[in-house]
């Protein structure tokens, strides 16, 4: 249930309750609510609140698993391919893209230290 999820991904990430209600500027009452179950259907604007204080995908909020068995692999290398195709193709050079991980490095670092 939706509610078991919120509270496993909250406690995984160690926020209390409140701390997450006030968070994702919602009612305590509400995200307990939520919670328990007993607010079994909470509105999608609520749940990507929670999903971005949480630092998920709101499918991993609603506890949906997306199975790509084999593919996945391939569909990755697939997908890095088509990026490095795209950026030689606008002249990006290996430098360039050592700075760009150095860059995104900081931009993950950043984004730790204001959760």
């Amino acid at each position: 249930m939706i509610g078991d999820n919120i509270n496993r991904l909250r406690k995984q990430k160690g926020l209390t309750l409140t701390e997450l209600a006030e968070r994702a500027n919602i009612a305590k009452s509400n995200l307990s609510n939520i919670e328990r179950n007993i607010n079994q259907n909470p509105s999608i604007k609520v749940l990507e609140k929670l999903a971005i204080v949480l630092d998920v995908e709101l499918i991993t909020v609603l506890g949906i698993k997306i199975n790509l068995g084999e593919d996945a692999d391939q569909l990755l290398e697939e997908g890095c391919q088509d990026l490095f195709r795209s950026l030689k193709r606008k002249g990006v050079t290996t430098t360039q893209l050592k700075e760009y991980e150095k860059v995104i490095e900081f931009i993950e670092w950043k984004n730790k230290e204001t959760n």
